[in-house]
This record gives C-alpha cells, structure tokens and sequence, in this order.
C-alpha cells in the first residue's frame, strides 16, 4: 500500500518544495556517480528530482525512475526526456540493465517485510549490468532518528493555489523491534480538514543489513556513516552503502 502523501497528487505536489533539493545532502553525494553512469535506474524516484538535475546537467545516457506511487509519477512526468515507471523494481522489466541503482530519500526503509526486502534486491541485483553498483542509504537505528519527529518540528509550504500547508509528523509510541509507524497531518488555511498520511519504516542495523545483501548476490564495497563519507560508527545517522554484484 503506497503511503498518501506520496499517491495523493495534491500532496505529491508538496514534497518538493517541502524538501528543497538545494537543502540535501544526500543529492551532493549521489549526483557524481549518477552522471558518471551510462545508465541509471533511480528506484523510489518520486518527482524525478534526482534524476532531472542529472539530465539538465548534461548526462546522455540512459535515466530510468521507477514508483509505484501515482502522485509522485503525475510531478515526475512533468519532465520530459527522462523514462518513468509506474510500479516496483520489478516493473522496469526482465531484459532491462543499468549500470547504476540507486535510492534515494531513504526509500530502502519502505521493505517492512523480510519477503518483500528479499525480493526487491534480488531483483535489483537481477538488473545490475557487469560491474553495475547498487547504491542507497538508510538511517542507523542506533542514531534513534523517529525520536526527532515531534510535532514541534514541523514544516511549511505553499501549494499549487499560494495557500500556506503545514506538515506535521507524529510518531507511534512505543517504537518496538525494528519498525517505526508515524503519521503526517497536513493542515492549513482554505482546508476544512486535516489530510493525514500513516507511514512505516524498517530501520535496519549494518550486521542485519550486511546479511540481506550477501543473501542476494550483493557485496559491500563502501559504506558511509554520513554523506561528508565519514566511517560508519555507531552515532553516525545513516549508513549509506555502495555495493557490487558478487
């Protein structure tokens, strides 16, 4: 089930000014080795807003961003010259291979499930072409991230019709195992109502992590704590990873 903040188009047009682009980090440190990729499969693209400044850039390979979510593909396709997939990794289609999968905007967290996170790197494995890289990040779960999504914190907008939004992000208390549930309330002049959006995400620790990729195929050959590429320890706040078909 694809979360509605990212199938409702009205607020899929809110993400991006919600999350600048000139404000992640995570962009400085995946733009390099997207533009140096013949061809890029950007899974979890959401509006494309990765993949677009690759080709404005001056990349003339192959872009290819996949999600199933129809709000996020409805910004997505907005730009032109770019390929975009309504669906999952396996949609892109089995004779398909890129040089380069990536994930972005902790996307990887979405697999809840062992089944499910089993079956989408063994798919992205299966679209690696020789010497193609997996890159992609998810937060430590010993940095304790959800404990900063308070209601206190939250984050303005303006839509489509120059009427302010407000988000606010609230997390499902107490946070058991290795999931955490929240939700997004979106509120603001011209609304009768609140819009909310429940989400969960997998926090995956690196020893965990390291076994599911080995499961399918993938070896780990760089591994970051954050995007300055500080070493991984355990207050760092993600663990960002660069693997390689075994």
């Amino acid at each position: 089930m694809v979360d509605r903040l990212f199938a409702d188009a009205g607020l899929a047009a809110l993400y991006d000014p919600m999350n600048p682009s000139d404000q992640r980090a995570d962009y400085g440190f995946y733009l390099p080795p997207v533009m140096a990729a013949p061809s890029v499969l950007d899974v979890g693209c959401g509006t494309g807003s990765l993949l677009r400044p690759a080709r404005q850039a001056g990349h003339d390979g192959q872009l290819c961003g996949v999600d199933p979510a129809v709000g996020m593909l409805e910004q997505a396709r907005a730009h032109t010259g770019i390929e975009w997939i309504l669906g999952d990794v396996g949609s892109v289609g089995p004779d398909r291979m890129f040089d380069l999968v990536v994930m972005a905007g902790h996307a990887f967290q979405v697999y809840v499930r062992d089944d499910e996170l089993r079956t989408a790197l063994a798919t992205i494995r299966s679209v690696l072409a020789d010497g193609g890289r997996f890159a992609f990040e998810t937060r430590n779960p010993l940095a304790r991230a959800w404990e900063d999504w308070t209601p206190d914190r939250s984050v303005e907008a303006v839509d489509d019709d120059g009427r302010l939004v407000r988000m606010v992000r609230e997390v499902e208390m107490p946070v058991t195992g290795d999931t955490a549930s929240f939700s997004h309330t979106f509120t603001g002049p011209g609304r009768t109502r609140p819009r909310i959006s429940r989400s969960t995400l997998r926090f995956l620790g690196a020893d965990a992590l390291s076994s599911f990729l080995s499961d399918a195929g993938l070896v780990i050959e760089e591994q970051y704590g954050d995007w300055d590429r500080s070493p991984l320890t355990g207050a760092s706040p993600e663990i960002i990873t660069i693997a390689r078909s075994a």
